[in-house]
């Protein structure tokens, strides 16, 4: 068991702790109510290559765009 602290508003406190209780439980519909809540909140797996593919789907991807810059060696900065 871990106890846990979580930010929400008021109105959820009893919800949230009848939750916790029903998990902690740790039987089979407390394994039910996981699953269920789980896909409820998290929804789908997560892909992989997600910021790949946004990154491709740019409008800027083929506008040859110079994003290079000047390097300089600096300047002096007295501490």
């Amino acid at each position: 068991m871990a106890r846990f602290e979580v930010l929400g508003l008021g109105a959820d406190r009893e919800l949230i702790r009848s939750l916790a209780k029903r998990l902690a439980e740790n039987d089979a519909e407390a394994s039910r109510l996981r699953s269920e809540v789980s896909r409820s909140v998290v929804g789908s797996e997560p892909r992989r290559g997600g910021i790949l593919a946004a990154l491709r789907r740019s409008p800027l991807v083929g506008a040859d765009i110079d994003v290079s810059r000047e390097e300089t060696a600096g300047r002096a900065v007295d501490l």
